[in-house]
C-alpha cells in the first residue's frame, strides 16, 4: 500500500481531519463547558448533572458528527484523487507498452492543469517516438535496397560468367565496375552524413562570402545544366555577404542543394538562385521547376533517404541523403532549412546568422 501514490495523498488528510476534531474537542471541553456552567449558575441551576449530560452529549455528537466528515472527505479525496492520478497511471501503462514497441498508444487528456499538460507532453513524445521509429524502419529498408540492387547484380554477372554464360570481357567489366561504384557513392554518402552529424564540434570558421561561393557551386555543376537544357538564374548582390563559417562545409551544402536541383528539374527546366541579407541574417535559396510536394513531404524532406518520387531510380535520383546533408551542415553553423512550393516551383532554402 506504500507503494501506491493514491494512498499516501489520502494519507496527508488524515492528520488533518484529526486536528479539527481535537481542536473542536478540547474547544468544547475548556470554552463552551465553561461557558455552560457560568450560565448554569448565573440562573441559579446545578451545573454538576446538567454539564455533564452537555459534555457527554457535545462528545458523542461530535463523534459521530467527525465520523461521517472523515468518511465523507476520505471518499471525495479518494475519487478526486483517483481522477487526478488516472493520466499518471494511463502513461505508466503506455510507457511499459512503448517499451515494448507499441507506438500507437496515448494518454487521454481531461484537463489543463499541470497533470494535464504532462499528458499533453507524454503524447507529443509518443508521435515523435513513432516518427522516429517509421523512419528508422524506412531507412533500414532502403538501405537494405540500396546494398542489395547492385550485389544482386554483381552476383548475377559473376556466376553467368563463372558458367560460361557472359564473356568476362571489357563490356561486362564496365557493368560490373558501374555496380561497385554505386556501392562506392553509397558508402561515401554515409561517411559523408556521419561526418555531417559531428561537424558542429570540427568547423574550421572564416569568413565566406556566399554569394561568390554560390557562384562557384553553379560553374562545378554548369556542364550538368546546359546537358538538360535547364535555365539557372542568379539574383545575387554585388556586394560580399560574409558569414563566418566552414568554406568547405559550405560549400558542400550549396553542391547538394545544386545536385538537387539538377536531378529533379525536368529538361527544358528553370532554376532561380537567391542570396539576400535579412538584417542580422543571410537567405539562400533555390528554387526549379518541378512537381510542387504535398504539403505533409515537406516535414520528411530532409530526413535519412527520405524520397517524394517513391518509383524513382536510385540511379538517376540519388540515395536520399543530400539533403540531410545540408540540414546536418547547416544547423551545425547555427542555422536553420526549409523546403516550400508555390507556382510549380519547389523552394529549398537556408538562414545563416552574419
Amino acid at each position: 500500500m506504500r507503494d501506491k501514490l493514491l494512498w499516501k495523498l489520502l494519507a496527508i488528510n488524515l492528520p488533518v481531519i484529526g486536528m479539527v476534531i481535537l481542536i473542536v474537542w478540547f474547544a468544547v471541553d475548556f470554552l463552551a463547558a465553561d461557558y455552560f456552567t457560568v450560565l448554569m449558575e448565573e440562573y441559579k441551576i446545578s451545573p454538576s448533572d446538567t454539564h455533564r449530560m452537555f459534555v457527554e452529549s457535545v462528545h458523542r455528537y461530535l463523534i459521530q458528527a467527525s465520523i461521517v466528515a472523515a468518511a465523507i472527505a476520505v471518499l471525495l479525496s479518494f475519487l478526486l484523487t483517483r481522477t487526478v492520478l488516472r493520466p499518471l497511471s494511463q502513461m505508466t501503462e503506455i510507457s511499459q507498452r512503448v517499451a515494448a514497441g507499441d507506438y500507437s498508444a496515448r494518454v487521454e487528456v481531461t484537463s489543463k492543469d499541470e497533470v494535464g499538460r504532462l499528458g499533453l507532453a507524454f503524447n507529443r513524445m509518443a508521435d515523435s517516438l513513432e516518427k522516429i521509429e517509421g523512419l528508422r524502419r524506412t531507412m533500414v529498408v532502403d538501405l537494405a535496397h540500396e546494398l542489395r540492387t547492385p550485389l544482386t547484380s554483381l552476383r548475377g554477372y559473376f556466376e553467368a560468367m563463372e558458367d560460361g554464360v557472359v564473356e568476362a570481357n571489357k563490356g561486362t567489366f564496365g557493368i560490373l565496375q558501374d555496380e561497385i561504384m554505386r556501392l562506392v557513392r553509397l558508402v561515401e554518402s554515409l561517411h559523408q552524413l556521419t561526418k555531417a552529424d559531428a561537424a558542429k564540434a570540427f568547423l574550421s570558421r572564416q569568413q565566406v562570402d556566399l554569394p561568390a561561393l554560390i557562384a562557384q557551386a553553379l560553374e562545378l555543376d554548369r556542364f550538368q545544366f546546359q546537358s538538360r537544357d535547364i535555365t539557372v538564374e542568379t539574383k545575387l548582390p554585388a556586394d560580399p555577404l560574409i558569414v563566418q563559417g566552414d568554406r568547405d562545409k559550405l560549400l558542400q551544402v550549396l553542391r547538394n542543394l545544386t545536385q538537387n536541383a539538377w536531378q529533379y528539374t525536368p529538361d527544358g527546366g528553370r532554376l532561380t538562385v537567391i542570396a539576400e541579407s535579412d538584417g542580422d541574417g543571410i537567405t539562400v535559396s533555390f528554387a526549379n521547376t518541378a512537381a510542387g510536394i504535398v504539403e505533409t513531404d515537406l516535414p520528411l524532406i530532409f530526413e535519412r533517404f527520405y524520397r517524394v518520387d517513391k518509383s524513382r531510380s536510385r540511379d538517376s535520383g540519388g540515395a536520399g541523403i543530400g539533403l540531410t546533408i545540408v540540414k546536418e551542415l547547416v544547423e551545425a553553423h547555427g542555422g536553420r532549412v526549409g523546403a516550400d512550393t508555390g507556382d510549380g516551383d519547389v523552394r529549398f532554402w537556408f538562414e545563416l546568422d552574419r
